[in-house]
């Protein structure tokens, strides 16, 4: 199962390369920010592209798309699969010769964009307002747009039709708010099967937060913020319906995930991304579900998005070729092809029609790419989030000021240096 949890290990794989400062993330540029002249190799060029792979079809639909770019511009591209993506790309930066073009994750684009590894490009994209804005904010360091978001998921509430028809519930009950949320769970509640299951950590109790006008930082990435009222009034919604009884963690429900628990029938709703689809095709045939945004908050709609996008290598020797390939895999056309070929979801916004007139089923999923919350954006966080996961594995007993002003702490003390 991908996009769950975030591993501690980046800052072991930077070793050293990067240095523990404010990420300042300031204001959110329309278009992006100025770039430098783009390096510009001379005659056809022998491009290095590395992607992270969920399998074959991923890796096909890649291939054919460059190779497709490559015939029509004369030029060649290698595309490796990564086994590790962190550290071949690390690798790579420390060498002075990395891939010109490669995936590169929300969650740790801001180390990469620190220690000056991204070439930023995106002021170069004339169509670059099409992509959502918060898809373009996850990869805005200090005011300055790097890259183009090449797809994205989002969160929504994942209902079993059968469970829901048994409990009596109809389309109408389908939950708009936390207080129905909470009272369609506990109809949902019976001696087997918890309501809701949930993942644990911020990559899922972080939608509510979201939904209650709160966040882990400040806007601009430069302070922490969690012990504030919107975070902990979030949290302690999900921490009181855990003791109730409604909803369950999946480390409660002995499951790996939360698609886990729905797709075993050990909860009746879940809390998950449009990756939700394969794992229903894959280990549980059968099973009959619904997808619904997910309930709005005391302050709104909110989800979380989890996005990569196109990076492109500071070092690399053919900026301007790279800056073309990108520009030609980020199409309606191409992001509508890769959709089809391995389920992701185009990351601009003149292809949300046509994606949701095909698949029907993912709307509440591409809704969220107009509210969705992006990561954590700030250089050197890595290891604060992962203790602050690690303390809410256990959210039912947790003392949430305590789990709260811990992240503060730690968190400063990376944002300050």
């Amino acid at each position: 199962m991908s996009r769950t949890t975030r591993s501690a290990a980046l800052a072991l794989a930077l070793t050293g390369a990067l240095t523990l400062t404010a990420c300042g993330g300031g204001g959110f540029e329309e278009e992006g920010g100025g770039s430098s002249a783009p390096a510009s190799a001379s005659g056809p060029v022998a491009l290095k592209m590395l992607i992270a792979s969920s399998g074959d079809a991923e890796t096909n639909a890649v291939k054919a798309a460059t190779d497709a770019w490559a015939k029509k511009t004369g030029n060649t591209v290698e595309v490796t699969v990564a086994s590790d993506m962190n550290q071949q790309l690390a690798q790579g930066f420390a060498s002075g010769s990395p891939a010109d073009v490669f995936y590169m994750d929300a969650g740790r684009f801001a180390d990469y964009a620190k220690q000056g590894s991204l070439y930023p490009y995106a002021d170069q994209l004339e169509d670059n307002s099409d992509f959502y804005e918060p898809l373009r904010k996850a990869f805005t360091y200090e005011g300055k747009q790097y890259c183009a978001p090449k797809d994205f998921s989002t969160l929504a509430l994942v209902i079993n039709t059968d469970a829901w028809t048994k409990a009596g519930l109809g389309d109408g009950d389908i939950p708009k708010t936390w207080d129905d949320l909470s009272a369609v769970s506990k109809k949902l509640t019976t001696g087997g099967q918890v309501g809701l299951g949930l993942g644990t950590g911020i990559d899922r109790v972080g939608a509510f937060v979201v939904q209650n006008g709160g966040w882990w930082l400040s806007e601009d990435n430069t302070k922490a913020q969690a012990a504030t009222p919107e975070v902990k009034e979030a949290l302690a919604y999900v921490q009181e319906n855990n003791k109730a009884g409604n909803f369950k963690f999946a480390n409660e429900l002995d499951s790996g995930w939360g698609g886990e628990a729905f797709g075993t029938k050990k909860a009746a709703m879940t809390i998950e991304g449009n990756w939700i689809k394969g794992a229903v095709n894959n280990d549980y045939k059968g099973l009959k579900y619904t997808v619904a945004e997910l309930p709005e908050g005391p302050k709104g709609k909110g989800t979380l998005q989890f996005t990569q996008c196109w990076g492109i290598a500071a070092d690399s020797k053919a900026q301007a070729q790279a800056v073309d390939l990108v520009k030609s895999l980020t199409t309606v056309e191409s992001q509508m092809a890769a959709a089809e070929a391995f389920g992701v979801m185009p990351s601009r916004q003149s292809a949300a029609e046509q994606y949701k007139t095909k698949y029907p089923e993912d709307a509440a999923f591409i809704a969220g790419g107009e509210y969705g919350h992006g990561p954590i954006n700030a250089a050197g966080m890595e290891p604060v989030v992962a203790d602050l996961n690690s303390k809410l594995e256990s959210l039912k007993g947790a003392n949430l000021d305590q789990v709260l002003s811990g992240f503060d702490t730690n968190a400063a003390s990376v944002l300050g240096k």
